[in-house]
């Protein structure tokens, strides 16, 4: 009896473990297909000719091979840890459209491409930020609203002491490059704010009075070739 006890436990507990491993299964895989979709519609809206794998990654951490894989094998690696603070539909090609750029630019250049990605390496802080006005672009000829690019790396990326000695941008100072990229470019985005009451915009337009003042000053003195030094 005590045997037959044991074995039906074992079962239950096996099937329950079956199940939870479906369930994962069913999630990750609807995550990719929403993922292939969103990497798709930014290609074609974007005439971008080159073919781009886009993969989603529960399981490796980010910091340790972060655009290894868009470099090498022209893949655009979406993160779990970093998928968790997708919220919206902007936001989650807010992340690809980011991470797009590294991955065309591995197919142009010497030696198919490989010097390209090496620059790319070589120099992370200068294209962190030409990748950020891009991805506003693309978002914009795909459809998307690319204020989701600034509430996605508002909640997302962490603010760094200082930006001298480190690989990265402050990330104070991305936000206000989006924001100016916005502002100049896409105005209308702003004019007609569909994000004004999100609690993630409200904390960037909170913490970014400093940035937006040096770009109206900018704006005002009508000097379009004017150096702003955001911080």
């Amino acid at each position: 009896m005590i045997r037959v006890l044991i074995l039906c436990l074992s079962l239950f507990f096996s099937l329950l473990q079956t199940n939870a491993n479906e369930s994962i299964l069913i999630k990750q895989n609807s995550i990719q297909t929403r993922i292939n979709k969103t990497g798709a519609k930014i290609l074609n809206a974007n005439k971008l000719n080159k073919r781009v794998v886009f993969v989603y990654d529960n399981e490796s951490r980010e910091g340790l091979l972060k655009g290894t894989k868009a470099l090498t094998k022209r893949q655009v690696v979406v993160y779990g840890e970093t998928y968790k603070y997708i919220e919206t539909e902007d936001e989650l090609a807010a992340y690809i459209a980011r991470e797009i750029p590294a991955a065309i630019r591995s197919y142009d250049g010497l030696g198919d491409g490989w010097l390209s990605s090496v620059k790319i390496k070589a120099a992370p802080k200068k294209y962190e930020l030409v990748f950020d006005k891009l991805a506003v672009d693309y978002m914009v000829k795909a459809g998307y609203n690319p204020i989701g690019l600034i509430t996605f790396i508002n909640k997302s990326c962490p603010q760094t002491r200082q930006d001298t000695f480190s690989s990265k941008n402050l990330t104070s100072k991305r936000l206000a490059y989006i924001y100016q990229r916005i502002y100049t470019k896409y105005p209308s985005f702003l004019a007609n704010n569909t994000y004004l009451y999100n609690d993630y915009y409200q904390n960037f337009l909170l913490t970014s009075q400093e940035n937006r003042k040096k770009l109206e000053e900018k704006i005002q003195s009508g000097d379009k070739k004017l150096n702003v030094k955001y911080e």
